[in-house]
């Protein structure tokens, strides 16, 4: 499997988690050292979505990342590297992103329902919930996870499908609803870190190596 650098996150606990599932990591900075398409592509990220799709495109991978999901191989993106995979993002402006999975990434609200100030960025363990439009988490990374497990978040924003049968996953922010894993045929999003999300996120991981 491959893991794309491109100067942006968490890479290294990235591949410690990946290389403790077990699993063969190549590391690749650039699309041209990618002569054959692998069978499964893993994009991390950590900060600001426009610094992030920049560098996408410098390093060819905008256009990699494309071609590869069009095999239907399995493909992870993790924080930044899922907020990517949607059509734009509101952060600092308007960005364009990938356009893989329809909607725009927005703040996360800075008050809950009751109009209580919420503390952004949202940091910290929060649940994962099966939204109402899934029956299971069957043939995803989420398979083998319980409803209700927590997971370890540090954002600011978050993806907004503009479909919800391509939310994979939510959480609750005080009362708020942040949708927390994506899915689109094999692409999928985690916009918390499995890797620092300790036995759950490990699962995560090791569902994703074996789809």
């Amino acid at each position: 499997m491959t893991v794309l650098d491109y100067g942006i996150g968490n890479l290294l606990n990235v591949v410690r988690a990946l290389e403790h599932c077990e699993a063969q990591v190549s590391v690749v900075e650039h699309s041209a050292e990618v002569r054959e398409l692998p069978d499964r592509l893993v994009l991390p990220g950590v900060g600001a979505f426009a610094d992030a799709m920049a560098e996408l495109k410098i390093r060819g991978f905008d256009e990699l990342v494309k071609r590869y999901v069009v095999t239907e191989r399995p493909f992870l993106g993790i924080c930044v590297g899922a907020q990517v995979l949607f059509d734009a993002s509101e952060e600092h402006g308007v960005h364009p992103g990938l356009g893989l999975i329809p909607g725009r990434v927005q703040p996360v609200p800075a008050a809950a329902p009751d109009g209580q100030a919420l503390r952004i960025p949202h940091i910290g363990w929060s649940g994962l919930n099966m939204p109402t439009v899934r029956a299971s988490w069957g043939k995803t990374p989420l398979a083998g996870t319980q409803s209700g497990a927590a997971v370890y978040f540090v954002h600011s924003f978050a993806p907004v499908p503009t479909y919800d049968e391509h939310r994979l996953a939510d959480t609750s922010y005080h009362g708020v609803r942040i949708c927390a894993a994506v899915v689109r045929d094999q692409i999928f999003g985690c916009q918390f870190h499995p890797e620092r999300s300790a036995e759950t996120g490990i699962g995560i991981l090791q569902c994703f190596l074996h789809l």
